[in-house]
């Protein structure tokens, strides 16, 4: 199982880092969540019980790392300060992204940026693939009316 992993790190190691920098907001952060993820999937490579693939049973890992990031990122910001970062981008306009939930981000980030199919995001993050695609089709909508130019009667 070692190789297994080994091999996964190093083929699929942009995409975690990807995905785990949408996910953590820094791209620095995500490195460190990736390398700690897959420092714990070697420790805990035996509590794999071979229900579903090794790779997405890594993402979970990656992903719960990369959530974690973002948590203990987050308090060392000051309130104002945080606001402006995550929900700005400078002229006090709201992201795009920062209008999506944080299961519909997590849901695009691991089809787009990891490209990912709807089973394996399933598995990751424990739903199921109808969840998966109803997930991305509410995201895409909420992105197409966020970035859709305003209609003047």
């Amino acid at each position: 199982m070692i190789d297994d992993l080994e091999e996964l790190y190093r083929t699929r190691r942009p995409q975690f880092c990807r995905a785990a920098a949408a996910i953590a907001g820094d791209r620095a952060v995500a490195e460190d969540a990736v390398q700690d993820a897959f420092a714990k999937a070697v420790r805990k490579r035996r509590s794999y019980r071979g229900r579903g693939s090794l790779e997405a049973w890594v993402w979970r890992i990656v992903v719960n790392a990369a959530r974690d990031a973002r948590r203990n990122r987050r308090p060392l910001l000051g309130l104002r300060h945080r606001q402006e970062a995550v929900n700005h981008n400078g002229r006090g306009e709201t992201l795009p992204l920062e209008l999506l939930t944080d299961r519909q981000r997590e849901v695009l980030f691991l089809h787009y940026y990891a490209d990912l199919d709807y089973g394996t995001i399933a598995e990751t993050l424990g739903i199921s693939p109808g969840t998966v695609g109803a997930t991305l089709s509410t995201a895409r909508r909420a992105l197409r009316q966020a970035l859709a130019p305003e209609v003047k009667s």
